[in-house]
């Protein structure tokens, strides 16, 4: 259906259809894979919480709460449950080293873990319900980013505020196990609640960073209204000023993504963890500068290095390129290529000690970045794969050359858990936490659906 076009009032709606699986949902209905994803997500999430935790944009976020009895992971304040969803969801994403979904891309784990861990403290969930949500939340989001795939960007648009939103509120529905007429109605309230502009992009501020957050807290509000009578419009996504044409005003709506064999394929499997600490398609990029360096090409004499590029991420990760050769701040260097080719080929690494005031002013990485440039390929197939190229052409006339046809951490070549446990080490050690395996182990217990909010409650101790 065009996205201009109005559904018959006797058929269902988009969001009726899922408000009815939503209302069947059950956790026997997820299968173990999909459970050890929804585990990692938890596990990735919490540990990125924590390394973000004394940050200036936390603090500052933190500054601006309203009081209450709910956690901030990692924190000893107790803030209300929609600060706490905000709070939690900055910290997940600031950094940029969360999960994401090729297709999309969208982020999940950073929106439905803080909504869920909210809701679960809030409604005294057991957390066999909150993981529940959580899987819930990220099958739909992601089954989103299928439907609308590129346009919410292409429309200005952060699909993971937006389609969050969404998502989170769907998966607090499931996990308190709401009645399809509610959930439709939160699905329709939280319409009007998504949000999020990438103009972020212009000057590297910080704004991107909240956008899981406030998706995340939307949700609560949405459920909550719902449940108490307020009602919502039944065609919020489909309907002439719904979200398909609100958001992604440049496609039709490819709802058949959202439906086929849903409850039965769980698409967030495919989910990617990423390796390094900054914008998801810069990746592969930073993995071919690697390749490069660890066959010791050498850094002197060169004149350009041109890589191939998707002409749907020129925008956010190439333009403008004096800028992007040059980031004016460390949270902008992490959605440059030309910067994260020159950590791969002069540092041999991208660490979160690698996207600082003091590295991105390096004299070294700015004389490599400075020649990088780019070209559309038009055969690149973004979004359905994240790919890399890295091109050296030398004053001499050699060429060294290397690419990647996929993401590390993705469905091809996934991290494995024993590297999701280790990236969750580093990252609470970064944060300055000194016994990270009895989180590791409480956030074990939540995803086996052990206990109730009082686990959830211990990780504010860490």
């Amino acid at each position: 259906m065009n996205s201009n076009q109005t559904a018959p009032q006797d058929s269902a709606s988009v969001s009726e259809r899922l408000a009815a699986w939503i209302e069947t949902i059950s956790t026997e209905d997820v299968s173990a894979t999909t459970s050890a994803t929804a585990r990692n997500i938890l596990v990735d999430v919490v540990g990125l919480c924590v390394a973000a935790r004394d940050t200036d944009y936390v603090r500052a976020v933190k500054a601006a709460a309203e009081p209450g009895d709910h956690i901030i992971i990692g924190h000893a304040e107790r803030v209300s449950p929609s600060s706490a969803a905000l709070i939690n969801g900055t910290a997940a994403h600031g950094e940029d080293f969360d999960d994401t979904f090729e297709g999309g891309p969208v982020h999940s784990g950073v929106v439905l873990v803080p909504a869920l861990m909210a809701a679960g403290q809030m409604h005294g969930l057991s957390n066999e319900r909150v993981m529940l949500g959580i899987a819930v939340g990220v099958e739909v989001l992601c089954r989103l980013a299928l439907t609308l795939p590129k346009a919410v960007h292409k429309a200005g648009f952060h699909p993971t505020a937006v389609l969050g939103a969404f998502a989170a509120t769907a998966g607090i529905c499931a996990a308190c196990q709401a009645d399809r007429k509610t959930t439709a109605n939160a699905l329709g309230i939280a319409g009007s609640m998504a949000s999020g502009i990438i103009e972020y992009l212009g000057d590297g501020t910080w704004t991107k960073r909240m956008h899981p957050g406030w998706a995340a807290q939307s949700s609560l509000r949405a459920y909550g209204m719902a449940k108490a009578g307020f009602k919502g419009p039944r065609q919020v996504f489909e309907g002439t000023h719904g979200a398909f044409s609100a958001f992604a005003p440049s496609i039709t709506p490819l709802t058949d993504k959202l439906f086929t064999d849903l409850g039965k394929v769980w698409v967030m499997d495919l989910i990617t963890f990423k390796p390094y600490p900054c914008g998801t398609m810069v990746q592969p990029y930073i993995d071919c500068a690697m390749a490069l360096k660890a066959r010791s090409v050498s850094t002197s004499g060169i004149k350009r290095i041109v890589c191939k590029t998707a002409e749907g991420i020129v925008h956010r990760l190439w333009e403008p390129l004096e800028l992007k050769q040059q980031p004016p701040t460390a949270y902008a260097a992490k959605f440059s290529v030309p910067y994260g080719v020159a950590l791969g080929l002069v540092r041999g690494h991208a660490d979160l000690g690698d996207f600082t005031d003091q590295s991105v002013t390096d004299p070294d990485l700015l004389a490599i970045a400075a020649k990088v440039d780019f070209e559309i390929d038009p055969g690149n197939p973004y979004p359905a794969a994240f790919t890399g190229h890295v091109r050296i052409e030398y004053e001499d006339g050699r060429i060294e050359e290397a690419e990647r046809g996929h993401m590390r951490g993705g469905a091809i070549e996934p991290l494995s858990r024993q590297e999701i446990d280790d990236k969750f080490r580093a990252n609470m050690r970064f944060g300055g936490h000194a016994v990270p395996d009895a989180v590791l182990a409480l956030c074990d217990r939540i995803a086996a659906g052990e206990g109730n909010d009082a686990i959830i409650r211990e990780l504010g101790q860490t």
